[in-house]
């Protein structure tokens, strides 16, 4: 693999003899993973990968994005070191949480598997079009603590100063771990490069620590080797704010930061690094520190946004038709839109959201018609009305079909296969009308 000009001399001079077994690496396949999803009910995978050390919930193996499983979220597709990271934070249910830089979502899906829907769960990304990535993987995995966020870090340090127990901030970064995984990154590394990031990685610490509580956990991870946006980043937070560096656990081949790539500062022994030539995952750094002070978590939030009489009709009639019980939240309209919020949230008034928590549905006129996030967020039991199809069924209905059926009436059905919910139907008199979205069909 040819590597940048001045990539191979850089780490030849910082890893020493270490350096043939590292640039090695490049040249073999990248490692592949994925994490089962805590948050389904039991139901037979077809995937049974050896499991992931330090990771519970993950399993080396790739993914059939159109398999059931997946279409399902009850697999989720993640490189095996980058699972690490959310380990470290280990959130805890009914705590305020924010993932910073959070598109595509696998950081912000793991954590959410610590919280078990409790709590808050705020997952920001400044991209628009990468933020709806990123409300597509929240939504299959089935998330309903989650409120989706398209901001600078700076408007959201404005908005919630000292709001979050925990912090994730997955920096963007040069991306050195991803070059064998993604060979195009490196048309974008320079000698300079890690430098330039390092600069924009310390501006969104600054606002990070604004968000955080006195006494909470914020983790800083890049996706590089570089010691200027890892080693160097940690020492200065360490040092410049009001956070101190805590040790991480380490096994399987983690191995500790270089406090040498650091001007000798001891405190940064406390992070860890996972290099390719010791594990079988790509490239990964984490640091965790605690803020100074302590103060508990804030109680409820705001309840604003009531419902109209005619949405609350509507809303009701639907779910007594529909549903053996509704969905746990706030009831929050936002136009014609239904949206069910975590009791803990915050008021957003002040920020840009994508998704205030678990997106209900739509009120049409004289009804409310049914978000598909329904079909992946809600237990099977949840319906009245469960309708298994087959393995060729649901190809069928993925791809945009009606499904023949032997019931009669008229209602919404939650569609199955391999105990799996995946989809809403509308039954109509033995028809299964096709309600799967067409941005999904396959």
């Amino acid at each position: 693999m040819p590597f940048p000009e001045g990539f191979e001399t850089k780490y030849q001079q910082l890893l020493g003899a270490d350096a043939p077994a590292f640039l090695a690496t490049f040249t073999r396949p990248a490692a592949s993973g994925y994490r089962t999803n805590p948050l389904k009910p039991e139901a037979p995978l077809t995937q049974a990968g050896a499991a992931i050390p330090w990771s519970g919930w993950g399993h080396y193996g790739k993914v059939d994005g159109n398999g059931i499983d997946h279409v399902a979220g009850y697999v989720y597709s993640q490189e095996p070191s980058a699972q690490f990271v959310a380990t470290v934070l280990a959130p805890e249910p009914g705590e305020r949480v924010l993932d910073l830089c959070a598109a595509p979502g696998g950081k912000t899906t793991h954590i959410a598997s610590f919280m078990g829907h409790s709590g808050l769960l705020v997952t920001n990304e400044i991209n628009r079009s990468r933020a709806k990535i990123l409300a597509s993987n929240v939504e299959r995995f089935g998330l309903t603590n989650a409120v989706i966020t398209n901001n600078d870090p700076d408007s959201l340090a404005a908005a919630w100063p000292e709001a979050f127990d925990r912090i994730l901030v997955d920096a963007p970064c040069s991306g050195e771990g991803m070059f064998r995984k993604d060979p195009d990154a490196m048309q974008y590394w320079t000698p300079d490069y890690p430098a330039q990031c390092a600069q924009r990685q310390r501006e969104i610490l600054v606002m990070a620590e604004k968000m955080l509580r006195p006494g909470g956990t914020l983790v800083y991870s890049t996706c590089t080797f570089s010691p200027e946006e890892d080693e160097q980043i940690a020492s200065w937070a360490n040092a410049t704010l009001p956070l101190t560096l805590v040790p991480i656990a380490k096994s399987a081949g983690i191995a500790s930061g270089r406090p040498e790539w650091a001007k000798g500062d001891p405190a940064v022994a406390n992070t860890a690094r996972l290099w390719p030539q010791d594990l079988q995952g790509e490239g990964h750094f984490v640091a965790r520190f605690v803020k100074a002070g302590d103060a508990p978590a804030r109680g409820k939030g705001p309840q604003w946004g009531r419902l109209s009489a005619t949405q609350r009709h509507d809303y009701d009639a639907f779910v007594a038709a529909n549903l053996t019980q509704a969905p746990a939240g706030h009831l929050l309209a936002v136009k014609d839109q239904l949206f069910a919020v975590p009791e803990t949230a915050l008021d957003w008034r002040r920020v840009r959201v994508v998704r205030a928590g678990l997106h209900l549905g739509t009120f049409k006129k004289n009804r409310f018609e049914p978000s598909h996030s329904l079909a992946t967020a809600l237990a099977p039991e949840m319906f009245q009305q469960v309708v298994a199809v087959s393995t060729d069924e649901y190809r069928q209905y993925r791809h945009g079909d009606l499904l023949p059926s032997a019931l009669t009436g008229k209602r919404f059905v939650l569609l199955t296969c391999d105990q799996k919910g995946f989809a809403l139907g509308k039954l109509v008199n033995g028809t299964i009308k096709n309600l799967y979205p067409k941005g999904l069909r396959h």
